[in-house]
């Protein structure tokens, strides 16, 4: 049986060699080695091969038989592991608890949450469904690509199978449709909001509405469902001035129009032409914002919300903020522009009102709440722009580089209503992410054009992390691009500066003449001979 066995781990290390290709690199600078956990599951064999380095390399101790086996190779050079402080009086399992935890998603987001999870000291594996070639290649979770994420039996049946102790679920889709409802009536730890409550982002309106009733800052605004009243309004208050589809529309669904013309084509494209389907069926007219933008994250437990860092994102597709709105060309973390007295500031003026606000409505919200803040240019003060009810993309992807906590209790204790108990550990210094998208995007873009030297790419500096958004591989085992945002550039520095280099070296020494990047990430905040260098 030990031969076959080892056939069979022989034969799938074989077909799967890009598992174990393109993750080398080690993020050892910060104390916390990036090994990982290549995987390949087939539904009746699951591998997972840590590695960092050869000097990482710890040899099985035997070689399990098949059935639904698992073969385990440990990384032994980690010198740290992440943790969160929670009041163990009260949780005295939570040291001991090893939990198999399940991604929901796809992208970037859920590549680098899988990435933060794979480190956490209280977890045991992770899936990501369906996940994609990057995540799977660079062994931070075990990708179930078959699993339709949108049939709550199937995820259900998937989880009871695996014995998953928790779900986290990236995207919005699965949070509006109610996944999480129908795993949390199954008895299976979740974290992520009530269709109910993923309305806070389903449906601008309901946010907005809800915002007059609690009395959170945020701009003036109207909502329509007639065509020539939103454009007699849009008249009567002139440009520049903001048109959002109502309903989710991938990031696509905000037109910020400078002119009048453009937001009256805004407009009938939504409710006219239907560009947006349901989600377009109704528009909210809003005040145009001048001032800096800034994203606030905070775990929020139903009851309670503890902040996570801040990060600032850069929606414009092109340099110097020019160009149409896009999900996000890049991220850093912190933002100087939420110091202190603003995180508090906006915690006490948004987020608890939201919290209590939701919980009066008789919604609960447990999850992530992000909130797109605009500080005011007039006044410094923050605004409201928008929420969405999971981490962000690409600023998650700074943030779980950044996190020291053991993700996996923190997010449990958030499903257990235990945040007030949690505190959270940062690295200190700076991250950087700069998105490489495909041409085109984020209209039309071409699919298939080849990726090359990733793996090169993460060598370039220390602590350099690439997220895959859109990748696949073809049929000669190279990467290809897939989606409109397909990598997420990631580094670490002592500060934002080195941040910045170092994201940008590895960028540069990616070979993909299919995509295109800002060069300019970081620009509010850097001294303008930095961005210099790579423009």
């Amino acid at each position: 049986m030990a031969s076959s066995s080892a056939s069979t781990l022989s034969a799938s290390l074989k077909l799967n060699s890009h598992l174990y290709r393109s993750s080398r690199s080690c993020f050892s600078n910060y104390n916390t080695c990036c090994w990982s956990s290549g995987s390949w599951y087939s539904g009746h064999v699951s591998l997972r091969i840590g590695w960092s380095s050869s000097r990482h390399l710890e040899s099985a101790r035997g070689v399990p038989s098949l059935g639904n086996s698992r073969f385990v190779f440990k990384c032994v050079g980690r010198v740290s592991e992440p943790s969160v402080s929670i009041d163990s009086s009260q949780n005295n399992n939570a040291s001991d608890e090893r939990v198999v935890v399940l991604v929901i998603g796809g992208g970037g987001r859920e590549h680098a949450l899988c990435f933060a999870l794979q480190r956490s000291p209280s977890c045991q594996a992770v899936f990501c469904a369906p996940g994609n070639a990057g995540i799977s290649s660079s062994g931070d979770a075990t990708c179930v690509p078959d699993l339709d994420v949108l049939d709550s039996t199937s995820v259900i049946s998937f989880c009871l199978k695996q014995g998953i102790g928790l779900v986290v679920v990236g995207p919005e889709a699965p949070l509006v449709s109610g996944l999480t409802n129908d795993l949390v009536k199954a008895g299976i730890p979740t974290f992520g909001p009530s269709s109910e409550a993923a309305a806070l982002e389903g449906s601008k309106n309901f946010m907005k509405n809800l915002c007059d009733k609690y009395g959170i800052p945020t701009a003036k605004y109207k909502t329509f469902t007639d065509p020539s009243s939103a454009k007699l309004y849009i008249k009567e208050q002139g440009a520049p001035i903001v048109v959002k589809a109502d309903g989710l529309a991938a990031g696509k669904g905000v037109i910020v129009a400078m002119a009048v013309e453009e937001a009256c084509e805004a407009v009938d494209s939504m409710l006219v032409e239907g560009v947006f389907g349901s989600a377009g069926c109704k528009v909210i007219i809003e005040e145009y914002l001048e001032g800096e933008e800034a994203s606030f994250f905070a775990l929020v437990d139903g009851e309670n919300a503890i902040a996570l860092e801040s990060a600032q994102d850069h929606k414009r597709v092109g340099d110097g903020d020019t160009g149409p709105n896009t999900g996000g060309m890049g991220a850093y973390s912190p933002a100087p522009v939420l110091t202190q007295e603003l995180q508090s500031l906006v915690m006490q003026s948004i987020i608890l009102p939201t919290v209590k606000g939701m919980a009066a409505e008789g919604c609960k919200f447990v999850g992530v709440l992000y909130a797109g803040l605009m500080i005011e240019k007039k006044s410094g003060m923050p605004k409201l722009i928008e929420y969405n009810v999971r981490f962000g993309d690409p600023e998650c992807q700074v943030l779980m580089v950044r996190l020291e906590s053991d993700l996996v209790q923190v997010l449990l204790s958030a499903c257990r209503g235990e945040l007030s108990r949690v505190t959270l550990d940062w690295s200190p210094g700076s991250a950087m992410v700069v998105v490489m998208a495909s041409n085109g995007y984020p209209g039309t873009y071409e699919k298939g054009s080849v990726i090359q030297n990733l793996e090169e790419a993460e060598l370039v500096a220390p602590s350099v992390k690439i997220f895959h958004a859109g990748t696949a591989f073809d049929s000669d085992g190279n990467f290809i691009a897939t989606g409109g945002r397909v990598l997420g550039v990631t580094a670490k520095g002592r500060n934002l500066e080195e941040a910045h280099e170092r994201a940008y070296q590895a960028v540069e020494a990616i070979n993909w003449p299919g995509g295109f990047y800002r060069h300019d990430i970081g620009w509010r905040a850097l001294p303008k001979k930095q961005l210099a260098k790579h423009n």
